[in-house]
């Protein structure tokens, strides 16, 4: 069985895969037919896949996070790779395959991450600080071990948040040395509030997204983490109009930089400043490991990934 990373335009395959995402699309012909447009997924990464002329029977049989079994050839569509499936059937206990084993995950355990971010917490000089970082943090902890950092644009997969935070640590670190003026209690505060809120804006299992809460659609995540430095303060008595809390809050309200990419605000001090950096930075080269790790290494290009302006990544041959 071939990893997804590993598939290439017309590769004829058999394999187990799992139904990230199923929908049911219909036809432009006359009369319409139904058909699955599919994301399939594996530990290696993920390719879109269609099966058409989808029965009665079919569509009460298959559902997203499902484990199914694949007959299917690689086509080339738009230039992007993409299955059309010939067979499918769900997969059964004796095929002897599991969920977990098709579930990408954050290449750290999430034990250790969650103890890399407790240690940060821990080295926080400023009480204040520290009491409304611990305060957000206890809120979501069970779910840092395993959530996302987002649906899709990047860190999309299991403990995928945590990872990004800690990835976010190290920057953060080096910054503040390279550059003193920095108050490093801010910076990593910072970088621990900043998307403390996602498990609370995402609906998710395995790390996978299917969906965005109640909360998530009508608040999101920025203003639920605005708000919940809030509560930590008020529960901790520290005066709300306190440099602390104002400046905790400018850190997450700003951290997007822009309107149009959520923030109400714009970083106006030399923390947020630098968070919206490190925060961009990390992001934007993880989009680039997953793009080079989930393509095939004989392909020289990678698909076009979306969070880099719709631009392929070329593979140096050095």
């Amino acid at each position: 069985m071939k990893p997804i990373n590993q598939l290439s335009v017309q590769d004829e395959f058999v394999g187990f895969y799992l139904l990230k995402e199923l929908n049911l699309r219909q036809t432009n012909g006359t009369p319409p037919k139904d058909y699955f447009d599919i994301i399939l997924s594996d530990s290696s990464g993920q390719i879109s896949a269609k099966y058409w002329d989808v029965s009665i029977q079919d569509k009460e049989t298959f559902f997203p996070m499902q484990l199914v079994k694949i007959r299917g050839t690689v086509l080339s569509y738009r230039d992007q790779p993409q299955v059309k499936i010939s067979r499918i059937r769900k997969a059964t206990e004796e095929d002897g395959v599991s969920i977990t084993d098709f579930v990408r995950a954050a290449p750290i355990r999430p034990i250790d991450l969650l103890h890399t971010i407790k240690l940060a917490i821990q080295d926080i000089s400023n009480p204040e600080v520290k009491l409304i970082v611990q305060y957000c943090v206890d809120k979501v902890e069970e779910k840092l071990m395993h959530y996302p950092a987002a649906k899709t644009y990047h860190h999309a997969y299991f403990a995928g948040l945590a990872y990004h935070i800690v990835r976010m640590l190290e920057i953060g670190d080096f910054i503040c040395r390279q550059r003193p003026f920095l108050k490093p209690d801010f910076i990593k505060a910072g970088i621990i509030l900043h998307d403390i809120a996602k498990p609370e804006e995402m609906i998710a299992q395995m790390g996978i997204v299917t969906d965005y809460s109640n909360q998530g659609k009508l608040i999101g995540h920025i203003v639920l983490a605005s708000n919940w430095i809030v509560e930590a303060a008020v529960a901790h008595h520290i005066p709300l109009e306190s440099e602390v809390v104002l400046g905790l809050q400018h850190l997450v309200l700003s951290h997007h930089n822009l309107g149009e990419w959520g923030s109400p605000v714009q970083p106006q001090t030399a923390e947020a400043v630098a968070l919206h950096h490190i925060d961009l930075l990390d992001a934007k080269l993880q989009m680039v490991e997953d793009a080079l790790d989930t393509t095939a290494e004989s392909e020289p290009w990678t698909p076009m990934v979306r969070g880099l302006d719709n631009k392929a990544i070329y593979r140096l041959k050095v």
